[in-house]
């Protein structure tokens, strides 16, 4: 920063809102669209090991294996195949969900009471109703803090994707780092991907506490 360069610029903010509006709304897309498809993935592979115990290693091995890779390793093997594109960024966010997600979601299932399941198997309930009307519901407080987590993770690596020409809000703190311009800008970005992550948490909270009002009756939701 140049000597007597102010901190913070309000102009510049003020100059600036449509840009930052714009990285925003990105932002918020690219997580959203990471999460979501990652849930669906993870949602038909947790299925699949219930069905197949016995693929449980194998698919918690390759998604343990995406996840372990650096951002900027997994960019580099992709890029030969889909580009410096949304795509690119897209296969690699996602990829970092699968883990947390299939955990939680199994743990969710598996954490259902057996008594209750062979009261539901005795009721006449099939194997698709009794997911869908008694596992999923109980399991939904596990599943959707397994949500939280890869939402407030994704929330920061979408920042990173800005080395790759996306990032959202990424592209205010990383290509203003790379040119040393005024701190504005990345305190900007900063301030806005943790507000972000914040409020994606609180909803994603609140929304658990519509799915599952019964907690809030027994003393809230956890």
């Amino acid at each position: 920063m140049p000597p007597g360069e102010p901190f913070i610029r309000p102009e510049w903010i003020a100059n600036n809102l449509d840009v930052i509006w714009e990285r925003l709304v990105q932002h918020i897309g690219m997580t959203a669209t990471a999460v979501v498809v990652g849930f669906v993935i993870s949602f038909a592979a947790a299925l699949l090991i219930r069905r197949r115990r016995r693929a449980t290693a194998a698919v918690i091995g390759v998604t343990g294996i995406l996840y372990a890779i650096p951002s900027l390793a997994l960019f580099a093997f992709l890029i030969p195949f889909t580009g410096i594109s949304f795509v690119t960024a897209e296969i690699a966010l996602t990829s970092y969900t699968l883990l947390i997600i299939i955990r939680n979601i199994l743990l969710g299932l598996d954490s259902v009471p057996p008594d209750v399941v062979e009261a539901a198997t005795g009721m006449g309930y099939t194997r698709p109703q009794l997911l869908w009307r008694v596992e999923l519901p109980i399991a939904v407080p596990i599943i959707v803090a397994g949500l939280r987590i890869a939402t407030v993770t994704t929330v920061g690596l979408v920042t990173v994707t800005a080395l790759i020409g996306q990032g959202g809000l990424g592209y205010l703190i990383v290509v203003s780092g790379i040119k040393g311009l005024f701190p504005t800008a990345i305190i900007v970005g900063s301030l806005l991907s943790v507000a972000l992550a914040v409020v994606a948490d609180v909803g994603l909270l609140a929304a658990q506490a519509r799915l599952t009002p019964w907690a809030r009756s027994r003393g809230g939701v956890p």
